[in-house]
């Protein structure tokens, strides 16, 4: 892999137009990435989804150079219908298209820029290889007082052209104070077996909004990897849902600092999976001065062969009084051959608190499924309305009611 590996990296940087500077620093960041390699069960976040093992097993040699000197054709059947929404479409990691068309254009701003360093510490092969091999890093800045009036989707899809690649791409956010986002992650039908590796970094100002969703439904061969650090100041709050349901593995991990006081965030998901899924969530809240909030709550439904974790840890300051800090998890296995892991973790260094943890699973109450047959429904009928309303309950903590009904019609559940 280390041949194939720096063979690549020469390439990307031959065909693209960095300076000096920014290739020594994507030398170090690959240095480190070949020094760790992809990351497997013996570090202790990686402990149940071994993601290296994973892509030998299902993509196997991965070649790191993608061409994007040419432009992809759009497929305009890849969009959402029935939501006006502001666009960002990666074909194959190439953006080609950005489209704020509903939005005040002095309100945005939109920056190709070089890049920045990341405002955390981290100990991340995955990072250090998406900082090595990203080609453009773009910065998104809302500004001072405007709320976007439609939802940005940003599009991920993969066309034939490319196969047993490994995709990096990195977006940098910017809420300045009392501004809004709301933003969909939307990956649609892809083709071909690749590793999609994605960092996303996200710095709320004062009294400012981030409603994030992260929607993976088709079922598809790529293995992806979403790393979201979000940064938040004072009375800011953030939201991220997750679905994680179609690829054949995706490990979903958010970082969040609550630097300020009265921020809070609320992260839920839900694991849809139907056979030979591994599907990963992994949260870490660090609450880190006075009055902050989070809530967590993550669902799984799984299926034959299917594997579902959620680590979560919230972590407490000793100056951070007055910490609110909740997280759930829990499992429905349809299968003797499923598998749900569960690790929260809670890390308290100060004494006026409220923390709680919890995790549970099993297989659907059977006593439940024979009362729905004695009011008619069949055994199907039956096991489908208990899988609706278990996950409705996760869904409906969706605070945008019009993403919130998009998502409902997504998974097909049923008020």
């Amino acid at each position: 892999m280390t041949e194939q590996l720096q063979s690549d990296f020469d390439k990307i940087i031959k065909t693209s137009d960095f300076s000096e500077k920014e290739i020594q620093s994507k030398k170090s960041f690959l240095n480190k990435f070949i020094e760790s390699g992809f990351p497997n069960r013996k570090q202790e976040d990686w402990k149940f989804l071994d993601i290296s093992q994973i892509i030998k097993k299902n993509i196997g040699e991965l070649s790191f150079f993608n061409d994007n000197s040419l432009p992809n054709k759009i497929d305009p059947s890849i969009f959402v219908d029935g939501l006006e929404h502001n666009k960002i479409i990666f074909i194959n990691g190439r953006i080609e298209k950005i489209d704020f068309n509903y939005e005040d254009k002095d309100k945005i701003e939109i920056n190709d820029e070089i890049e920045k360093k990341i405002s955390f510490d981290y100990k991340n092969s995955l990072i250090d290889l998406n900082r090595a091999l990203t080609i453009k890093v773009f910065k998104i800045s809302v500004k001072k007082n405007y709320s976007l009036k439609k939802p940005l989707i940003i599009y991920h899809s993969t066309n034939d052209k490319i196969s047993s690649k490994n995709v990096n791409l990195r977006l940098d956010f910017e809420l300045e104070e009392n501004s809004s986002l709301r933003l969909i992650d939307y990956f649609g039908k892809s083709l071909d077996k690749n590793f999609i590796n994605i960092l996303y970094n996200f710095n709320l100002k004062n009294y400012s909004i981030l409603k994030n969703y992260k929607i993976d439904k088709f079922k598809n061969n790529n293995v992806k990897y979403s790393f979201n650090n979000i940064q938040q100041n004072s009375n800011s709050v953030s939201e991220t849902f997750i679905l994680s349901a179609g690829s054949d593995y995706f490990k979903n991990e958010v970082n969040c600092n609550l630097n300020g006081e009265y921020s809070s965030a609320f992260i839920n998901g839900i694991f849809s999976l139907k056979e030979n899924q591994q599907h990963e969530i992994r949260t870490t809240i660090n609450h880190l001065v006075e009055n902050t909030k989070s809530y967590q709550l993550i669902k799984s439904v799984l299926g034959k062969n299917s594997k579902s974790a959620y680590q979560g840890r919230i972590f407490v300051n000793s100056k951070a009084q007055k910490t609110d800090g909740y997280q759930l998890s829990k499992a429905i296995l349809l299968d003797e051959t499923s598998e749900f892991n569960a690790k929260p973790e809670l890390e308290i260094y100060a004494d006026d608190v409220k923390c709680s943890h919890g995790s549970a699973s099993g297989s659907l109450n059977e006593n439940s499924i024979f009362y729905l047959m004695s009011r008619g429904l069949n055994y199907q009928q039956s096991k489908e309305l208990l899988i609706n309303g278990f996950l409705l309950d996760v869904v409906e903590k969706i605070t945008d009611s019009e993403i919130k009904n998009l998502i409902k019609n997504i998974i097909g559940l049923k008020e």
